[in-house]
């Protein structure tokens, strides 16, 4: 009998075959045949697979024995092991070794140990300078080295590493740090950090945010302290000296309760403190103290505890006994480092079943004394770089060996738990969802002092105060707009007027601040509110919110008297120039009339058609020409008709040109006749900047007169000049004192358009003249770096949202009952006199006809002149001529000899003269011109045969 064995993949169990040899070679000859494809078939199957054990090897400090990390370690060896789900046909086996911190040599030694035994991938340690050797080692031997620890060193991309840590980089908890600050747009911020700090022993204190201390966000201040447990009050004391209400604590989770009873004793926890924690583990402190009392604590996590798979995994490590409630915190939930240790050992898992997939592994046989690398460690290193998958720190992703695009959950502390707000993400960055909770309202216990000024329509002192107490004594929009605020944030106010009336500017000698600024900047008040503008000077000492309302400078003036009636106002329709024109061209069409009709033969006409004459007259003499466009131009007949082409041109384009030129006189007329037209001396900010008879001035110490002292615009500058010289001076110390000048007359009352449409919608006398100067806007003041900004910004802009500023706006500003009922459409309108730009066009078409008309003219003298030329047997320059002179004659040119030249057809039929005798022109010539006729025959025609005329 011959056994032939197979080993089949990592179950190691033997399959047997009886093999009988002797009497039959066939049976044996089949049974060697079985035997060599089972042999074949199990190298083939081992070739594929990966060795039915492998070894990994972890290092721990010996303050880490039996740790949250090193018992999620064997729980996820034990869980991969049972399950069979990722890796079926291998067991893991572990080799846990402890060795003293800070201790290098003892720590080679022990990676090297484990090394010569046979691992194939080394886990840990957390210590940053022990971790550094044992990386070194690795990458040496080409044995992969997953790291859970948080690592400070830079990372040069390319280079050849065989590290993977599945701790995020600092770098990006950096870039999540600074998108926070960016989002509650902290300008001045305290860091208070410790050696070996947040990680507990992983560490490098302020290196660790370097990168905040040398690239803050915008305009932000930063503060740094460093503290230890036995300075903790001296350190937070002093903060609290410097106002310092923005803080970032990076410190040791073991003593952080001695952080929280300093903020206890220093009375550092109400709502103007925002603490902001670099530790991932914010859940598993004792925040019991700080419940209820609005103060704001934030802090990022890496395990998403409210996941359905996390819940489910934490469930079953909880189940997980003897460790499993070692693992888990008292409160159920992981911390960081043993959730990272468990990734990390899953990262292996994943990798080791990719490569099973696709490469063989043989096992490491490498030591540190022959420093020979393990010929497939860069295949399972390259394998483990490049997994993808759900872990417990969420989604688990390598580049380079480092973690990347995972995500971080923003946790804040709102009432008696800590709520999921917003997360971070590696490509998208900071994402909050629960904006409210950022902003909402403190203890309705809270009272804040808002200081104003008393101005129409903001804040008002109602008709009956005297009867009120209180902020009930009070009424205007501003006082509406607070209400609204209050009851969003959550907070209780008082209103009081400020001082010395004014909102406040800086003196340009001193510098010192003056109005409700200075208020704000000795802290006696809050909040400022009214019809406060933003600018840059304000907002260097002083905070501000989202603008709730926006304006600009603008001119308040007096509206000017009517324009008194003149005699010859029938005349305002039409500009100067085009009555000039228009008889300039009643002239020229009028020439040109009758320089045309002599020149056509087809204007000669007999003055009796029935009868025959013996001259032919042409109506249009000069008079004539002009009686014809005169009436024409009237919309009246004139009795003279045009018969020729060019005439009947000139004719045409001149009854187009009267007709737009009547008709526009006629709508424009209508306009002045119904339009009251205003003598407004001035138009717009240039038009009073360049005249000296109207003063102008601004509200004293305002952000008007800020505006125009500063400005760099040449107009601006000037009109600064002008109001700065002038005596007596042009600045008012209120608004209404402005107004009342400008109704006095020859003064024009720079200020802000919402009240300058306020007291226009209440004063017929008063109008705004020209637009807008500047772009600015009103917000709510506060102290410097005070935490009611932001909140009050996020009110504003829902009010804006929902309309409810626009209601307040058209509440106190058009629906008090008292509004100026003037027309606004007679108040806008203007009536001006049209001018050559509006109608140019028809003297361009009038000179175009007239060009045809002289152009068609010519023809019809070229075309006579020919005709005549032919019938008279003689060149066509010489009838040309005579008919030229004829035509430029200045004496009796209306009428002249009518010329007879029968056709060639009926030449012999006829029996009369074909022309007048010389004795009866020569008898009848002085007569006839006496009666403007000239002769029809000259002297060039007297080879030309005579004939008595018939009586």
């Amino acid at each position: 009998m011959k056994k032939c064995v197979k080993w089949k993949g990592s179950d190691h169990r033997k399959v047997s075959f009886e093999c009988s040899v002797g009497k039959n070679c066939r049976n044996s000859f089949y049974c060697g045949m079985i035997l060599y494809f089972f042999v074949f078939s199990s190298l083939i199957n081992l070739s594929s697979c990966l060795p039915p054990v492998i070894k990994i090897g972890a290092i721990f400090v010996e303050d880490q024995k039996d740790s949250a990390a090193e018992l999620a370690f064997k729980y996820a060896v034990y869980r991969l092991n049972k399950e069979r789900s990722i890796l079926p046909n291998t067991t893991l086996m572990y080799d846990i070794q402890y060795v003293p911190k800070e201790d290098t040599f003892h720590t080679s030694k022990t990676a090297c140990k484990q090394i010569s035994n046979g691992v194939q991938a080394v886990f840990g340690p957390s210590d940053p300078l022990l971790g550094a050797h044992i990386q070194s080692i690795c990458d040496a031997l080409e044995i992969p080295h997953l790291e859970s620890r948080l690592d400070t060193e830079i990372h040069v991309k390319g280079s050849q590493e065989f590290t993977v840590n599945l701790h995020p980089s600092q770098e990006l908890l950096n870039s999540a740090y600074k998108d926070l600050m960016t989002y509650l747009n902290w300008t001045k911020v305290a860091i208070v950090y410790e050696e070996n700090g947040a990680e507990t022993v992983n560490s490098k204190g302020l290196i660790r945010l370097q990168d905040l201390v040398r690239t803050p966000t915008k305009n932000t201040e930063v503060y740094i302290r460093q503290a230890t447990p036995s300075t903790y009050r001296h350190v937070m004391d002093e903060l609290k000296q410097r106002e310092m209400f923005n803080i970032i604590i990076d410190t040791k989770p073991e003593t952080i309760q001695l952080l929280f009873r300093a903020i206890l004793q220093l009375q550092m926890n109400d709502y103007r403190y925002h603490y902001f924690f670099t530790s991932l583990d914010v859940e598993t402190f004792d925040l019991e103290d700080f419940k209820y009392n609005s103060v704001n604590i934030t802090a990022f996590r890496l395990v998403d505890s409210e996941n359905i798979r996390s819940r489910l995994l934490l469930r079953d490590m909880e189940r997980f006994q003897p460790i499993g409630h070692s693992i888990l915190n008292k409160t159920n939930v992981i911390k960081t480092a043993p959730a990272l240790m468990f990734d990390s050992v899953m990262s292996l898992a994943h990798g080791l079943a990719a490569l099973d997939r696709g490469a063989t592994l043989r096992i490491a046989n490498v030591s540190c004394e022959d420093e020979k690398p393990w010929s497939d460690g860069t295949s399972l290193f390259n394998y483990v770089n490049t997994v993808e998958f759900q872990g417990l720190t969420g989604p688990v992703r390598f580049q380079d060996g480092r973690r990347a695009n995972f995500k971080l959950d923003l946790l804040k502390l709102r009432r008696d738990e800590l709520l999921k707000v917003g997360e971070w993400k590696q490509q998208s960055g900071l994402n909050i969802t629960a904006p409210k909770y950022f902003f909402e309202g403190g203890s309705p216990n809270i009272t804040l002092i808002v200081m104003t000024n008393e101005e129409t329509p903001y804040v008002m002192l109602r008709h009956n105060a005297a009867n009120l107490t209180g902020n009930a004594r009070y009424e205007g929009f501003c006082v509406d707009l607070l209400k609204a605020i209050s009851a969003i944030v959550g907070f209780q106010y008082v209103i009081e007027f400020g001082p010395d009336k004014i909102y406040g500017a800086p003196d340009p000698d001193t510098g010192e601040w003056n109005g409700l600024v200075k208020q704000l900047i000795e802290k006696k008040a809050d909040l400022a509110v009214g019809s406060m503008t933003i600018n840059y000077a304000r907002e260097n000492v002083i905070d501000f919110t989202k603008p709730f309302m926006n304006l600009g400078i603008s001119i308040l003036f007096k509206i000017p008297s009517s324009q008194p009636t003149r005699l010859f106002s029938f005349m305002n329709p039409l500009a100067i120039e085009i009555w000039l024109y228009v008889l300039a061209a009643f002239v020229l069409v009028s020439f040109t009339l009758f320089v045309m009709a002599r020149f056509s033969p087809y204007e000669w006409q007999a003055p009796h058609p029935c009868l025959k004459t013996d001259f032919v007259v042409n109506q249009f003499s000069v008079s004539n020409s002009f009686w014809f466009i005169t009436g024409t131009f009237l919309r009246q007949g004139s009795g003279l008709n045009p018969k020729a082409a060019s005439t009947r041109i000139v004719g045409g384009i001149w009854w187009f040109f009267t007709l737009i030129i009547i008709s526009s006189y006629t709508a424009n007329l209508a306009a002045f006749l119904t339009v009251e037209r205003m003598i407004t001396p001035i138009e717009s900010a240039e038009d009073l900047a360049d005249q000296s008879e109207i003063a102008y001035g601004t509200l004293g110490g305002g952000s008007t007169m800020t505006f125009f002292r500063d400005s760099k615009i040449e107009t601006y500058q000037k009109m600064w000049r002008f109001m700065e010289s002038k005596q007596p001076s042009v600045f008012v110390s209120a608004y209404d004192e402005g107004i009342n000048r400008v109704l006095e007359g020859n003064y024009a009352f720079l200020m802000e358009s919402t009240t300058l449409d306020y007291v226009v919608q209440r004063n017929c006398n008063l109008t705004q003249i020209g637009g807008l100067l500047d772009s600015k806007g009103y917000g709510i003041a506060t102290q410097k770096g005070s935490p009611w900004r932001d909140k009050i910004s996020l009110a504003i802009l829902e009010l804006q949202e929902n309309g409810i500023i626009q209601m307040l706006y058209s509440k106190w500003w058009r629906g008090t009952g008292d509004i100026c009922n003037r027309d606004e459409k007679k108040k806008e309108s203007k009536a001006n006199a049209l001018g050559i730009e509006n109608i140019g066009g028809v003297f361009v078409v009038l000179l175009c006809g007239l060009a045809l008309a002289i152009v068609v003219a010519i023809l019809e003298f070229c075309w006579n002149s020919k005709k005549n030329a032919q019938m008279d047997r003689q060149s066509l320059c010489s009838e040309m001529a005579e008919e030229l002179r004829f035509a430029l004659r200045c004496q009796g040119s209306r009428q002249r000899p009518a010329l007879r030249r029968p056709c060639s057809r009926c030449a012999q039929q006829a029996t009369g003269p074909a022309y007048i005798s010389s004795n009866v022109r020569s008898s009848e010539s002085i007569s006839h011109r006496e009666n403007g006729m000239l002769p029809m025959l000259e002297r060039r025609k007297s080879g030309v045969q005579s004939f008595e005329i018939e009586t």
